[in-house]
């Protein structure tokens, strides 16, 4: 509070794995801090290989937001991995039989609170929304439950099985893949296990090619605020399956990275200010989007 305060600066929160840390990071979070990272222990070396390459990009990150280097020795990244090695190439389904509209958003740093932001224009029975939010395992937990408290949606953290249904917003848990698949004339959210993709777990990539595969022109796709690519391929997946697709704008992101390689790429129908997204989703579940490049 008193460094926001005094001298602003990029702060990246580092906290234990457990409910009272979660509470305090959030609130750091809402104070200013870009990102969040968990103190390491001892596990597998996969456990620690992934939280080697997650400090990284969030170090990266948030250098970033205020447009500045951070120096470093060179290393060899991982191979990141695309959606491929959750959801194969396989052609989307074509059977889009139902009416019902679902709402993908993907975002990473500076996305608590573009999530909030976006969550919050949105009515009580407003389409279902799933959302992945770069974020770890507990802390998506208590990210949902705030923004159940201000939002007047039902907003919780998805459960695997759960539907995908008016007025309720879920939230992928945090070190897990969020996808959706069809069911019968529904949408219910799978939540399962894999490697990183695109450099996370969950990955906005994921949800997203889900979204283009089993609810195509029935999706609107939102990519928010964050670091990298991720969510990028996955949009423009979307795009090309029928779906409505938006970006936030350079200026309201406290990252540009995600939203701009989709912009490049032409996945994004819409590039928005973050106050102009919620209006613009409803439009487009309502059939009466804008009509844009």
């Amino acid at each position: 509070r008193l460094l926001m305060a005094q001298h602003p600066l990029p702060v990246v929160v580092c906290s234990a794995l457990t409910e009272s840390g979660a509470q305090v990071t959030l609130e750091a979070m809402d104070l200013g801090a870009v990102d969040i990272i968990l103190k390491p222990s001892l596990a597998t070396k996969q456990f620690l290989e992934d939280s080697r390459v997650r400090l990284c990009d969030t170090v990266k990150a948030a250098a970033a937001s205020v447009l500045t280097r951070m120096p470093g020795r060179q290393h060899v990244p991982a191979p990141k991995l695309t959606a491929d090695v959750v959801l194969g190439k396989r052609s989307r389904t074509q059977a889009y039989a139902t009416t019902d509209k679902v709402v993908a958003v993907g975002a990473s740093t500076g996305g608590t609170e573009a999530i909030r932001t976006l969550l919050e224009g949105f009515p009580h029975d407003a389409p279902g929304v799933v959302v992945v939010q770069h974020m770890p395992e507990q802390f998506t937990s208590a990210f949902a439950r705030r923004l159940d408290t201000l939002c007047r949606m039902t907003v919780r953290e998805a459960r695997d099985g759960d539907f995908v249904t008016q007025g309720v917003a879920l939230i992928a848990p945090g070190n897990h893949h969020l996808l959706i698949e069809r069911s019968g004339a529904r949408y219910r959210a799978r939540v399962q296990d894999g490697p990183l993709v695109s450099r996370h777990r969950p990955s906005v990539d994921v949800l997203f090619r889900s979204a283009a595969r089993f609810v195509g022109p029935n999706a609107v796709g939102v990519l928010m605020t964050g670091m990298g690519d991720d969510g990028a391929a996955g949009l423009l997946e979307m795009r090309e399956a029928g779906a409505h697709t938006l970006a936030q704008d350079e200026a309201t992101s406290v990252v540009f990275g995600m939203p701009r390689e989709a912009i490049e790429r032409g996945a994004a129908v819409e590039v928005l200010p973050l106050d102009e997204l919620s209006a613009a989703v409803l439009r487009a579940t309502r059939g009466t989007q804008r009509q844009v490049g």
